[in-house]
């Protein structure tokens, strides 16, 4: 039985697509920045984009706003401040509105985090990786490590202390005892938020196509893995997501509303939306142009558009647990068919067969994840990739 749709929280990504050396690892729709940037011109299409998708979202107010990238941290403070002026003037923003911006602390600046949180940053996102000169180096990172630590403390001394250091593991030729350093070194620091994944080989990545050496075997991973959760636990940082840990109330709520099937409007190349639309029972998913040229001369039309579709009731509950089941707190049966538009009946045959594999529990109409079924994650959703095509 279907259940009515009922939009959830909406949040904001704005895609900066430059940087200023493409990393071997990196699969996300970056470009390395050759010459002067378009700027202002970029942040021109970003309004024509967002005035383009306005109709969509008439009425909503924004929860979060996450400038993602790229290297948002090249942009200047106040081609940041003018986007953010110009959306808050055609969107609510909630008063405890999240916005933060992606920084690479290669391109911190003395005084530019002062301006950021003028703007109206509160939060900033340092892509540290290592801080391990040698792992950064085969990384392709145009930092080093004294300079993603002084980078930090330029935006702690700005007034930001919603901090988050994203670090990786199973580096090329990274031991235990290396990675347990890496934490160590952020530990001291004192973010509000670490993130913490292990490196992977992305199709279309320099590393795809060549391999470096000597990168950890998949027990030395999961080895690294097993120690950094508990060093990051014992240093007071909860896990709250597969690959996210906070200090109490400091989780990303952007990133969150992303877990629990929330909305969000993607503006700028390559940005990829999601839009619960109430009117239509349908959820809409939108992306934009990948190349930056193509997508400032199309911003604001529908010539910008890489890609509109409806996500089908069929393949709502197989979507729905690709984001809920990262949580470590799982979800609400109630709030599934809310945020699905799909009945719990349509469900209830993979949920039952994953409890009796001992990879998800349930307690009223909560159902979270084991710890068994954290560690086979992409099996327990993989159960309910055909669940709503099933007759029942």
């Amino acid at each position: 039985m279907a259940a009515m749709l009922i939009p959830p929280p909406l949040s904001l990504y704005v895609h900066l697509p430059w940087c200023v050396r493409k990393c071997p690892y990196c699969d996300f729709n970056s470009h390395e920045g050759r010459g002067p940037l378009p700027f202002a011109e970029y942040v021109d299409a970003l309004i024509r984009d967002l005035d383009f998708d306005l109709p969509l979202v008439w009425g909503r107010s924004v929860h979060s706003v996450f400038f993602g990238g790229g290297t948002p941290s090249l942009f200047p403070a106040e081609q940041i401040d003018r986007f953010l002026q110009a959306a808050s003037n055609r969107l609510r923003f909630a008063p405890d509105c999240e916005i933060t911006l992606e920084t690479n602390p290669g391109t911190a600046e003395h005084g530019r985090f002062h301006d950021y949180r003028r703007a109206g940053v509160n939060r900033i996102s340092f892509g540290i990786q290592s801080f391990d000169d040698g792992c950064l180096r085969r990384l392709g990172r145009i930092h080093d490590s004294a300079e993603a630590g002084h980078a930090v403390k330029l935006a702690q001394d700005a007034g930001l202390d919603n901090l988050n250091l994203d670090l990786m593991y199973a580096l090329p030729e990274q031991t235990l005892a290396m990675a347990e350093a890496d934490l160590e070194r952020a530990f001291a620091l004192q973010p509000a938020h670490v993130s913490h994944y292990q490196l992977t080989l992305e199709p279309n990545t320099l590393f795809f196509a060549r391999p470096p050496q000597d990168i950890p075997d998949e027990d030395a991973a999961w080895d690294m893995q097993e120690r950094c959760q508990q060093r990051l636990a014992d240093a007071g940082y909860a896990q709250y997501e597969t690959s996210a840990y906070a200090r109490p109330d400091r989780q990303c709520a952007h990133n969150l509303n992303y877990w629990r099937f929330g909305d969000y409007l993607g503006i700028g190349a390559g940005a990829h939306g999601k839009l619960t639309l109430g009117s239509e029972q349908t959820i809409l998913r939108r992306w934009k142009l990948k190349h930056p040229t193509r997508y400032l001369a199309a911003a604001g039309s529908d010539e910008a558009l890489g890609g509109d579709e409806r996500i089908a009731p069929e393949q709502r509950p197989f979507e729905y647990m690709l984001n809920a089941l990262r949580l470590n707190t799982g979800f609400d049966l109630s709030d599934f068919e809310r945020r699905s538009g799909c009945g719990r009946d349509l469900i209830a045959g993979e949920l039952a067969t994953a409890i009796a594999r001992g990879w998800l529990r349930r307690a009223g109409d909560q159902v979270a994840p084991t710890a068994l079924g954290r560690r086979f994650a992409n099996d327990v959703i993989s159960l309910f990739l055909a669940a709503g095509t099933q007759e029942r």
